[in-house]
């Protein structure tokens, strides 16, 4: 279980504030388990980790070893929780240079379909230059304005490439079950297929195809994450009172934007956790920002961002908290060593290990942060593994649906994603949106 440690926000919200506020969260909690909650439609996100094998993850396998063995590249065609989730896990598990030195029986992995860079797109043709390729597409609708632009130009390059029949063996759609564009398309081609549930919402999708069927080919044991989700939902749905580490996350989110707190930083000393910062920005950012209300949710990478955003959270506007990901240090060590004219003045460290300057920096800027009267939530995350990434998906996406019915707010839907839509549609002069 994640160890929520909150011992250094005391300055901003009190304990009878943290007691007062177990009413609500209990209420919040028992809205999301009940399905009595706004939005409730959309609650099958909770049901999704399973530890049993099923013919579905067996499927989900079997086409990832294809993909693995007959491409040199897969591309992942989605935006937002279409692809925001396996990817989290792929650089937080394996780094953000995974693609390095891959290819056939471990292919290489790129996103496509979440911007509408033309520099973006010429990169993705170059890298595709002379390689075997599979395209996993992603979308509820098939109509989603960037995934299906990049869509359409990888299909045209696969039938270019391999002729008709054997570009539709190298396309899987992950999409609605029973209609929608790439379900028609899908049916039509007779692509391998898998489905998006009606009642989970892209960005709490990452347990479904959407996030498994990535990870696997990315050689991710699939049924550790759904393992480790699994033993989460046991444990955080069982536990209803502040022990729950849900319950305290959730409650001092909530505390500390009624303190006047705007912003949450969540933060790691894990160059890789970048997407996964993504993926959280949008699952909160996305769930609670609406009615006037939410915290800005931000990320940051320490200690590269120390020396970038440090300056500001140091001695900045007091309307932010943080909250920092610790995990523990890997088997295999690093350790500095000697060196004899001692230029760089590090000879004091020699025989230490780059975990154990890690710990420091992370204890230093604890200390300096607090000290300066930013309110800090640490998390004790313990080793990091598929078994883990499960159960920090499940973590956030159940803190996410309890903070935002203790905010008062819908988590599951999103109208104000659709305003730039209309617009842009306007301007291209789609069909429908003339006015």
């Amino acid at each position: 279980m994640i160890n929520v440690d909150i011992s250094n926000i005391w300055g901003s919200v009190s304990l009878p504030d943290l007691l007062a506020l177990e009413k609500e969260v209990s209420a919040a909690h028992a809205a999301l388990t009940d399905g009595t909650g706004i939005g409730s439609d959309y609650l099958g996100w909770r049901d999704l980790p399973t530890a049993e094998p099923t013919q579905e993850l067996e499927r989900i396998r079997k086409a990832a070893e294809r993909i693995r063995t007959d491409s040199h590249v897969c591309v992942v065609v989605g935006i937002g929780g279409s692809y925001l989730g396996s990817r989290a896990a792929i650089e937080l598990l394996q780094g953000a240079n995974r693609n390095v030195g891959k290819g056939k029986g471990d292919p290489q992995i790129f996103f496509a379909g979440n911007s509408l860079s033309t520099r973006h797109w010429n990169e993705l043709m170059h890298l595709l230059e002379g390689k075997d390729f599979s395209v996993i597409v992603i979308s509820k609708s098939g109509t989603t304005t960037e995934p299906a632009i990049a869509f359409r130009a990888l299909k045209w390059m696969l039938e270019r490439k391999y002729g008709t029949d054997e570009a539709n063996r190298r396309i899987y759609a992950i999409t609605d079950p029973v209609s929608g564009a790439l379900h028609q398309m899908a049916e039509e081609n007779r692509w391998e297929s898998f489905v998006i549930p009606p009642n989970v919402g892209g960005r709490f999708s990452v347990l479904t195809p959407v996030g498994l069927l990535p990870m696997a080919v990315a050689g991710i044991d699939i049924t550790e994450v759904l393992q480790g989700a699994a033993e989460a939902k046991e444990a955080y749905n069982n536990l209803r009172s502040f022990e729950n580490p849900v319950w305290l996350y959730a409650a001092v989110r909530n505390l500390m934007y009624r303190s006047g707190k705007a912003v949450e930083i969540l933060e790691s000393f894990e160059p890789g956790f970048r997407m996964f910062g993504a993926w959280w920005q949008q699952l909160f950012g996305e769930s609670e920002g609406k009615d006037g209300k939410g915290l800005f949710p931000v990320t940051a990478e320490f200690t590269a961002d120390l020396h970038s955003l440090g300056q500001l959270i140091q001695q900045g506007e007091r309307n932010i908290f943080e909250t920092m990901l610790r995990f523990d240090a890997p088997e295999q060590k690093c350790t500095i060593g000697s060196d004899v004219n001692d230029l760089d003045g590090l000879n004091y460290l020699t025989g230490k290990t780059l975990d154990f300057v890690d710990e420091q920096a992370y204890l230093g800027t604890l200390a300096a942060h607090v000290d300066g009267g930013v309110p800090v939530v640490t998390m004790d995350c313990g080793e990091l593994n598929a078994r883990k990434m499960g159960e920090l998906f499940y973590f956030f996406q159940l803190s996410c649906g309890v903070s935002a019915y203790t905010l008062g707010v819908n988590p599951f839907n999103q109208p104000g994603v659709e305003f730039y839509k209309r617009n842009m549609f306007q301007l291209l002069g789609k069909p429908g949106y003339e006015s």
